[in-house]
């Protein structure tokens, strides 16, 4: 599943084929009615087979039924603007699916990470201390919370619920600067890894030590050849069995 943000759809690519077998969106148009979207981010497949995506231009979260293509459940008013949720948003931009059917909402104005039901139940929400621009926010297995500051020097977060920072990365220059990351996610095995976008690479970073141990893409340098990315926007686990067979 991808998520074209720039070209307003979300679309279902058949590994196999290479071909597209499902879309919702009309490709390099936005909107608001029936069927359009503006600036959708971070499409989610649910359990049950329904697409979740953060609206963000539209600002709301919408939850799509994969065969009619209806929208199941809205949160958030179409077109309006602020951070009151689940009543309306101030740009969304992640939407995390958590384990218990909440979605773990970003939100770009005003820097606040909220945990909503669908059913429009407001657990919590709370702003994010120092971050310029928050992006994706992720729950970690203990409830606190990993995201990025989509900046110019970026920075990595850990916070608790209340918004009490329990890590912070945040380099001002040199390699180790951030430019513009705008997902992490924690590895089994502790360490954080992250697409470091305009940096054009993916990095682990060891929280203990605050060093870089892995990387891929060389420092400022996009490409489309072997060892190189191009603006890297995103970054998952794959599972062990993943394309066997």
């Amino acid at each position: 599943m991808v998520n074209e943000e720039e070209s307003h759809a979300i679309v279902l690519v058949d590994y196999a084929s290479h071909r597209i077998v499902w879309q919702y969106g009309v490709s390099e148009r936005h909107g608001w009615a029936k069927g359009y979207l503006n600036g959708p981010d971070d499409a989610y497949m649910w359990p049950n087979g329904s697409i979740g995506v953060a609206d963000i231009r539209n600002c709301r979260l919408i939850l799509i039924d994969q065969a009619s293509r209806a929208i199941k459940a809205q949160l958030g008013r179409t077109g309006y603007c602020a951070h009151n949720p689940p009543k309306s948003f101030g740009l969304p931009n992640g939407d995390t699916p958590l384990s218990n059917g909440h979605v773990l909402v970003t939100e770009i104005l005003g820097d606040w990470v909220s945990e909503l039901g669908w059913d429009g139940t407001r657990y919590w929400t709370v702003q994010a201390p120092g971050i310029h621009y928050p992006s994706d926010a992720q729950m970690l297995p203990d409830g606190n919370i990993l995201l990025v500051d989509y900046s110019r020097p970026g920075q990595i977060l850990i916070m608790t619920r209340q918004g009490k920072p329990v890590w912070r990365y945040a380099h001002r220059s040199g390699p180790a600067m951030l430019d513009h990351p705008s997902l992490a996610i924690e590895l089994s095995n502790g360490l954080i890894a992250l697409n470091d976008d305009f940096r054009n690479r993916v990095i682990v970073i060891d929280p203990k030590t605050d060093m870089i141990v892995w990387q891929f893409g060389i420092n400022d340098r996009r490409g489309r050849t072997d060892g190189l990315l191009f603006v890297p926007d995103g970054i998952d686990i794959k599972p062990a069995d993943w394309g066997a067979g």
